[in-house]
């Protein structure tokens, strides 16, 4: 628990960084971009069959009718805007994870290593390929996983306990390859990940819990929509720095258990000094006779 609120606190100091608010504005770049992108090609068509959709449900329409009635026609018009942006939300995150992973954690690792662990050896036991792999498999399992949950989020506690859980397996499964991929070598990240499973998965729940922080931009209600062009940065920005927290978090706890792994095992390879046999410590016992005077 030490090694886990201590990498914690260091995560934490390391995200006001220059280098860290540097990195996380690259991967801001692209992924807003993207967003925007997908919103002006498809938000106007995926409005026209949400609301489609709503329509067709008769208590949707009951409620309409309802909230026009009690001078809120304004919040019903909300909803589809609401439904699209909370079902793009997950893909968003996932997007992000797989950007700061594939962009940002190199660095960040780099980072971590030369500033606190400057003389851990470097084995690579890992890959690029093998974190891309591992990555790919990894996030399709996620979104099918997400995919078949959506008709849990509509019961209120577990929307708020399954898409954290998925969201913090992906980030446990993606960054603990990741930042050990440098300086581990296989047969030691195996061990690791054994060794720490609890705590690691406990960490990337946590970063699943803290990638719907972003979604507080959205309470806005009806001008979420208007200021959509402003507020879909920002919410992305804040998941980059969300994540980069995950990797400072998963690197500091990582690579201190790595040398205290090390440190084991270098203590269990040093031969324990062999006590002397009785006879040849009573021998070394007696003193040596005096000699004669000249």
């Amino acid at each position: 628990m030490n090694l886990l609120f201590d990498s914690f606190w260091r995560a934490v100091a390391y995200c006001l960084h220059p280098r860290v608010i540097l990195l996380s504005l690259a991967p801001l770049v692209l992924i807003a971009g993207l967003a925007l992108m997908l919103g002006y090609f498809f938000w106007e068509p995926a409005i026209d069959a949400v609301s489609a959709t709503i329509s067709s449900w008769a208590l949707m329409s009951t409620l309409g009718h309802w909230l026009e009635a009690i001078g809120l026609p304004g919040l019903h018009a909300a909803i589809a805007p609401l439904v699209v942006v909370f079902v793009s939300t997950p893909v968003i995150v996932v997007l992000s994870l797989l950007v700061v992973a594939g962009m940002m954690t190199p660095a960040i690792v780099k980072l971590v290593s030369t500033r606190r662990f400057p003389s851990l050896e470097r084995s690579r036991g890992g890959s690029a390929l093998g974190s891309a792999f591992g990555a790919m498999w990894a996030t399709l399992l996620a979104l099918a996983t997400l995919v078949l949950s959506i008709p849990l989020w509509f019961v209120p506690p577990l929307v708020l306990v399954v898409p954290p859980l998925i969201w913090g397996w992906l980030a446990y499964r993606m960054m603990s390859y990741d930042v050990l991929a440098e300086h581990a070598s296989r047969d030691e990240r195996r061990e690791l990940i054994r060794r720490h499973r609890g705590p690691l998965f406990g960490m990337g729940v946590v970063t699943g819990y803290l990638g719907a922080a972003p979604s507080l931009v959205w309470v806005s209600g009806t001008m979420a929509v208007v200021l959509a062009p402003l507020l879909v940065p920002l919410a992305i920005w804040i998941y980059m720095l969300v994540f980069a927290f995950s990797a400072l978090w998963f690197a500091h706890y990582a690579l201190a258990a790595l040398q205290a792994l090390r440190a084991e095992a270098a203590s269990l390879r040093e031969p324990a000094s062999e006590p002397l046999p009785l006879v040849q410590r009573e021998l070394e016992a007696v003193p040596p006779p005096a000699l004669p005077p000249v």
